[in-house]
């Protein structure tokens, strides 16, 4: 792993050990700037991993860029574990949505987000888009001149992404990608993994791969008769295509699809149980 890994005159990753879930192991820190610098995702919990993090911010200080602001995508704790460490020792604001303002505790928020803001960063504007889904206030950062687009959490290098109960909403994380592949990005930097170079094709394959797992989970309701399944009765059957051993994540993915399907009308929900029909 190469850190700090330059991804043009103006964007600098730094990828940090975090508490993500499997295949990721870090959660990648993006400097946006090549003379006023935001730093994306104060993401590390760890002490090390500060450190270094704080060595990374400090020495583009010192070679005549200035840091702006410190800005969170989302509230998660793989994006946000080093939020008030990280602020407090660089001196610098916090940005983020509101939606994740309210959910980080205690610590201050200068500027909430909205979308299509523009954050100006010399000859660069990024625009804030507001995309919801996989977490409330998840934003992404997007620069026309260049086709560059921060996403966050919406889609990853690797693995893929958990929209889970609660947090997600399955139905508006698929209105958001379908928007991010409107936008016809050239690149886009993930939270984990890689660049990604054909991100319009990306964002396109997610929505299929979730419309593929949502007939699945139909399939298992509909498999398990009139009196339906739990969701734990469920999870083997819609995804009997992965290890057994991501069953406990893959049940929170079944259980958004099958709320999505519920407020849709194709599928009713008693008590524990899903059952196909409009009523239970």
């Amino acid at each position: 792993m190469i850190r700090p890994r330059e991804l043009g005159l103006s964007v600098t990753a730094f990828a940090a050990r975090t508490p993500t879930l499997p295949p990721a192991t870090h959660t990648n820190s993006y400097a946006l700037g090549a003379r006023e610098v935001v730093l994306v995702e104060p993401a590390t919990p760890y002490e090390d991993e500060q450190k270094e993090w704080i060595a990374w911010a400090r020495a583009m200080a010192s070679g005549g860029r200035t840091l702006v602001a410190i800005l969170a995508t989302h509230h998660h704790v793989d994006h946000v574990g080093g939020l008030d460490v990280l602020s407090r020792e660089l001196g610098l604001p916090v940005w983020a949505h509101a939606e994740t303002a309210s959910r980080i505790g205690g610590t201050p928020v200068a500027r909430y987000l909205e979308d299509g803001d523009e954050i100006v960063l010399g000859d660069e504007a990024w625009r804030v888009m507001h995309t919801p889904g996989h977490a409330p206030g998840h934003v992404c950062l997007f620069e026309a001149r260049t086709g560059t687009l921060v996403v966050g959490d919406m889609v990853a290098s690797v693995g893929t992404i958990l929209v889970a109960p609660g947090d997600g909403d399955m139905a508006v994380y698929l209105a958001q990608l379908r928007r991010l592949a409107g936008v016809k990005a050239r690149l886009a930097l993930p939270a984990h993994g890689d660049p990604i170079d054909e991100p319009t094709a990306l964002f396109e394959r997610y929505v299929a791969h979730r419309l593929m797992r949502e007939a699945k989970v139909v399939a298992a309701i509909a498999a398990a008769g009139p009196k339906g399944g739990t969701i734990a009765e469920l999870v083997g059957v819609a995804y009997d295509d992965t290890p057994v051993h991501v069953h406990p994540i893959a049940a929170l993915s079944l259980e958004s699809h099958a709320d999505k399907l519920v407020r849709e009308g194709r599928v009713a929900r008693a008590g524990d149980r899903y059952v196909v029909g409009s009523e239970a």
